[in-house]
């Protein structure tokens, strides 16, 4: 465990708490298998797994020179071999024109179009101890769920800004936030909303189809890293520990019928270079077995969070964030890249022009604070915050900067009939 790396400030914790917290970071015999499934998880019959597995443990990077990134770029069609080129340390010499063939395949699939979203956060309890995130269950912050009332409210002032689609996102709950409270939560935002995404603990698929006919579109999940040895590391206590269930969470929500799902790890968790390779992959082999699903990739590094200030990506600095959404646009020219708040303006400025195809605006992870940041108004009680946001734009001035760009902004392409 990457005890230096990833410290939590416990000195407010309660001492039944504590005393846990110190067992299962200390003796690896407290946890639970992490590839093993818990009651109540579905198992589904999917290859996927061993496909990605096998791919990412074979992968050595830095066997590849300059010469395999030159015959990769020279390919109309990338295979996995070549995308493995563009992922390695190589490739970076080759930045420039890895941009250009990334701006190439982004117009010509994606046009001059950039998507605009919002995230809304209804809750932050957590029911999980991952060491690296705010939201964790022993991390001392303050812990909110908003009602239905609060829930309207912040979406109708989301709404009224402009925004058409929107994320909402909870700890990961479900005593805090069952699967009936986040449906009754998307039926309200399909009042107000065009498209509506979940960022929510994974379920099962009969769960996500309830979620789906309450008026959820669409479903991320961050894998974290696909390193399964550090996944067991990072992630010490709760339902998130196994592995192989949050893995095939996409698979199930497109089993339950959502319409796209969204894939991520979490760079600087472990090597990046394979788990960008990994993140891609997933959605490679899901998109063969089920070509009619959107599919979108995110990139997000890590951000300090409440109590640890101190943690930063490991060794993924923009000019490697660049050369990875690059290589996933060569290599996965139809999927969406979506680039958060997490990273500075100036480099979303940059990316949307060559690989991103969406970005987020008005942004809070807090829990309830919509109203005060969008009106000005001084802070009002709401929960705390599950990591640092690094670009504050507005709604207003993210569509002005991206038609500055020569770009334009697109709040909704999908109409109900």
């Amino acid at each position: 465990m990457m005890e230096n790396q990833f410290y939590i400030d416990s000195d407010k914790l309660n001492e039944k708490a504590l005393e846990r917290k110190h067992r299962v970071e200390q003796d690896p015999s407290a946890r639970t298998n992490h590839m093993e499934y818990m009651e109540g998880m579905e198992q589904i019959s999917s290859d996927i797994l061993g496909k990605v597995t096998a791919e990412m443990e074979c992968y050595d990077y830095d066997r590849y020179d300059e010469a395999d990134v030159r015959r990769a770029l020279s390919h109309e069609t990338c295979s996995i071999e070549d995308f493995k080129a563009l992922l390695s340390p190589a490739a970076l010499t080759y930045l420039e024109e890895m941009a250009k063939r990334a701006k190439q395949e982004t117009s010509r699939h994606f046009g001059n179009t950039v998507y605009i979203f919002t995230p809304l956060y209804i809750a932050n309890y957590c029911e999980n101890y991952c060491v690296y995130c705010g939201f964790n269950c022993y991390n001392d912050i303050i812990r909110k769920k908003l009602s239905m009332e609060e829930i309207e409210k912040e979406m109708k002032i989301i709404a009224d800004s402009g925004i058409e689609e929107i994320l909402m996102l909870t700890g990961e709950s479900r005593q805090m936030s069952a699967v009936d409270y986040i449906g009754e939560a998307c039926k309200l935002a399909r009042k107000y909303f065009r498209n509506v995404g979940l960022e929510i603990y994974p379920v099962n698929t009969d769960e996500y189809r309830y979620l789906h006919e309450c008026g959820a579109d669409y479903v991320t999940v961050f894998q974290e890293t696909y390193d399964s040895d550090q996944y067991e590391s990072l992630h010490l206590l709760g339902h998130k520990r196994v592995y192989p269930y949050r893995f095939e969470a996409q698979e199930r929500a497109i089993l339950g019928g959502m319409r796209g799902v969204g894939f991520s790890a979490l760079l600087g968790l472990s090597d990046f270079r394979k788990d960008a390779l990994a993140s891609a992959l997933h959605v490679y082999y899901l998109q063969r077995k089920y070509p009619y699903v959107e599919y979108s990739l995110s990139c997000p590094r890590l951000r300090p969070i409440i109590n640890n200030d101190k943690i930063n990506p490991l060794d993924v600095h923009e000019k490697q964030l660049c050369q990875v959404l690059c290589a996933y646009r060569i290599f996965l020219p139809y999927v969406g890249i979506t680039v958060s708040s997490r990273e500075q303006k100036h480099f979303r400025d940059g990316i949307i022009k060559i690989a991103a195809t969406k970005v987020s605006a008005g942004v809070s992870t807090g829990i309830g604070d919509h109203e005060s940041k969008y009106n000005g108004e001084e802070e009002k009680e709401a929960g705390d915050e599950q990591f640092e946001i690094a670009d504050a734009r507005s709604f207003d001035a993210m569509y002005q900067d991206i038609e500055s760009e020569g770009l334009q902004p697109v709040l909704n392409d999908y109409v109900y009939v």
